[in-house]
């Protein structure tokens, strides 16, 4: 069985054993709670997750467009009506435009200077949710509708965490598959391409500029539904979705596993969410922990945990090799 066939295999096993991990775990309110949560939350670090493994560059703006998706969602939903279907078309097209924006301004440099410019950018969006009154300010948005996605008389709701898990588990789902067939697509390549040597990218007739447009295009509307959900499940929206906790638990996601790991985000998410809902030490604790794990990561482990798998399975055959090794023949005992 080759490789792919045996990936096809397992996916779709390891996608049926998340949706019915709440209810195995005893379908309690809080267990439902933690696995919207974890949903969001990966979904979150997914489309951080392109732009750190495939292009190599540390966006500290991935924020701002989990926020634009919150705020849009609360806007839309509050002041003009519209039902989930409505907001989630708004939030990818406000996704898209601010991806474009910051974009063709960032996009331009590289490496250190990127990721203080799009630090930058999170830092003018935290002050504009904070004081701007058509974004509520330090009150936020408030009264939320429950999430309606009901079409052709299909009536498809959700006013809790338990009816929250099944469409948390479809965006899921579907950014999983996007993340996948994006990294097997061309425009995938190019972006590896473009991240290890942007030289050779352009004497193949790519453009590294183009290509890492387009990505950033492609990650923003993820974080940005990311944003959409958690709007629903909160029911409201305050300057607080533009927080450090959530870049810190976006890059600790990403790297916690290892770069394009298909399920690395959501395993290291799991792991995290698991220790603060179940496992808290407190706020502040839970913080320095999460805190705590990035840098142990980044310094010791770059390859991530899945990065050790190779020295242990090293390690694990040298325990299992024979003590005496067969004996050769000199030519000289040849007869």
């Amino acid at each position: 069985m080759t490789h792919t066939q045996l990936r096809n295999i397992l996916l779709p096993l390891v996608g049926v054993g998340v949706l019915a991990a709440p209810s195995l775990l005893g379908g309690a309110g809080s267990v439902y709670s933690a696995a919207v949560l974890i949903a969001i939350f990966a979904v979150m670090a997914y489309g951080l997750d392109v732009i750190v493994s495939d292009l190599g560059e540390v966006s500290l703006a991935h924020t701002v467009f989990f926020a634009a998706g919150c705020y849009t969602t609360a806007m839309l939903s509050t002041r003009a009506g519209f039902d989930g279907w409505g907001t989630l078309a708004g939030t990818i097209v406000v996704a898209l435009g601010l991806a474009l924006l910051i974009g063709l301004v960032t996009l331009r440099l590289r490496e250190f200077v990127f990721s203080l410019v799009t630090y930058a950018v999170g830092v003018v969006a935290v002050s504009l949710a904070q004081n701007w009154q058509f974004l509520g300010g330090s009150d936020g948005l408030r009264g939320i509708p429950p999430l309606d996605l009901s079409f052709a008389g299909f009536t498809l709701t959700a006013s809790n965490d338990q009816e929250l898990w099944p469409y948390a588990f479809a965006l899921l789902a579907i950014t999983v598959y996007l993340i996948d067939r994006f990294r097997h697509s061309h425009l995938g390549a190019a972006a590896i391409m473009t991240h290890l040597n942007p030289r050779l990218a352009t004497m193949g007739g790519t453009d590294p500029a183009r290509v890492r447009l387009q990505v950033f295009l492609f990650s923003a509307p993820i974080s940005a539904a990311a944003g959409w959900l958690y709007a629903y499940q909160r029911a409201y929206v305050s300057a607080d979705v533009l927080e450090n906790y959530f870049l810190i638990l976006m890059l600790t996601a990403v790297v916690l596993m290892g770069r394009r790991q298909l399920l690395g985000p959501l395993a290291a998410v799991a792991l995290i969410l698991i220790q603060e809902k179940f496992f808290s030490l407190g706020g502040y604790v839970d913080k320095i922990i999460l805190g705590s794990v990035l840098v142990l990561v980044l310094g010791f482990f770059p390859q991530g945990l899945m990065g050790l798998a190779k020295p242990l399975s090293s390690l694990f055959r040298g325990y299992r090799r024979p003590a005496t090794q067969p004996s050769t023949s000199s030519i000289g005992d040849i007869k």
